[in-house]
């Protein structure tokens, strides 16, 4: 059953949770900006965590379902219209044959994910469905998605998800912001920094400038000093590490970023907060705030564990049907 997408909108792509076990040889994970809202979509159809998505950005596409299916959209609020009806987020649709799906325009966000039971099932290259687009590999052709392109769909592993219809509640979600405060955790090269440096960083609102993209967020605030200069022998690069070059304005290393680098990471924003980061714009703004290793390990817990409670819970309630 394919999906025919009959415009792709500002930015769409096929995305999973990356691409693993290749930066030693220069090959970048890539995968979800908001890795968070796509397990969750896919959670919400049946699917395994990593199935194959649509990524939108911003501008949604119009998407013509051939077949009757599964769906859910997770993430920013685009405000997603099923034949002009108003859908809602966070919530499994069951879709018939022959609908539309389209996108109003941005409530809220800057990233909506679109799953569908059985998930998108375009060739996987090096085990991974997700779109690298810097070096257009990956994904459908390696780029954005274009109009007339037919996606390919997997078989439905998991049909009690159409009569139970699950939702993940509010609660259960990130708190998305347009500026939000983003937890990190200092380092690995925190003895490169003035202690005047790193306090100007951790009380410093940064606004994300417009030369910010998949591979990272340039922000724009007070300047941090440096100790001993801002180069070093190249590393390797996490996600959410926040490098600060020579012009102490830092810059948040996002899903496509380098496998390695030579400029000072003052600090790594944690993983549960990477979605924060994910869903907001250009000129939107970032704080940072310093929390332990084991809060951030709770607090991933937290929100994995949240999507299986509360698709568990809707399961559990089809033996009241």
């Amino acid at each position: 059953m394919p999906l025919e997408i009959l415009d792709p909108g500002l930015l769409t792509t096929v995305q999973d949770l990356g691409r693993f076990g290749y930066q030693r040889l220069g090959i970048p994970t890539a995968g979800a900006m908001d890795p968070f809202a796509l397990r969750a979509a896919n959670a919400l159809v049946g699917n395994d965590a990593g199935a194959g998505c649509l990524e939108i950005t911003l501008m949604g596409p119009r998407v013509r379902f051939t077949e009757a299916c599964l769906i859910a959209i997770t993430g920013g609020d685009l405000a997603p219209l099923l034949d002009g009806q108003e859908v809602e987020g966070w919530r499994a649709q069951l879709v018939r044959a022959g609908q539309t799906l389209e996108f109003a325009g941005r409530r809220s966000g800057m990233r909506a994910y679109l799953a569908v039971a059985g998930g998108v099932d375009v060739e996987p290259w090096l085990g991974s469905r997700s779109t690298y687009l810097l070096a257009a590999l990956g994904g459908l052709e390696g780029r954005p998605l274009q109009a007339g392109d037919m996606l390919p769909i997997g078989r439905a592993s998991f049909a009690a998800a159409a009569l139970a219809r699950p939702s993940l509640p509010t609660d259960r979600r990130p708190p998305y912001s347009g500026e939000p405060t983003v937890r990190v955790i200092l380092g690995p090269h925190r003895d490169r920094f003035t202690e005047e440096g790193i306090s100007d960083f951790l009380s410093g609102s940064y606004e994300i400038s417009s030369d910010s993209n998949r591979m990272g967020y340039r922000l724009q605030g007070p300047r941090i000093a440096h100790s001993h200069g801002p180069d070093l022998i190249s590393c390797g690069i996490p996600l959410g590490g926040v490098q600060v070059p020579g012009s102490g304005q830092p810059i948040v290393l996002m899903a496509d970023h380098q496998t390695t680098g030579g400029y000072t990471m003052i600090a790594t924003v944690i993983q549960a907060d990477i979605p924060l980061v994910a869903q907001c714009l250009p000129g939107e703004r970032l704080h940072f705030r310093v929390v332990e290793l084991d809060e951030a390990r709770d607090s991933y817990r937290r929100l994995i564990d949240g999507i299986s409670a509360a698709t568990r819970v809707k399961e559990m309630s089809l033996w009241d049907l």
